[in-house]
């Protein structure tokens, strides 16, 4: 995709970002992240997903995916 070419569903978004990345959350909790995501993008919609899960490749310019993939605590039974 050339800097010129808008992907289906953005709206004709060209020569607007309509893509975005929060580099700066890698490593910190959900919480966390929501939090910087929320403050940068209000209208976020946050979508957490365990990784390796597939991923929609519908375009919405609205949705955030946070991909986990640690475990925080021991898992137990009870």
């Amino acid at each position: 995709m050339s800097s010129t070419d808008v992907p289906a569903g953005t709206g004709g978004l060209a020569g607007e970002s309509w893509q975005k990345s929060w580099p700066e959350v890698v490593g910190k909790s959900i919480k966390e992240a929501r939090e910087i995501i929320l403050k940068d993008k209000p209208d976020a919609d946050i979508v957490e997903l365990p990784a390796g899960s597939p991923v929609t490749r519908d375009f919405k310019p609205n949705r955030v995916c946070i991909i986990v993939d640690t475990v925080a605590e021991a898992p137990f039974t009870g």
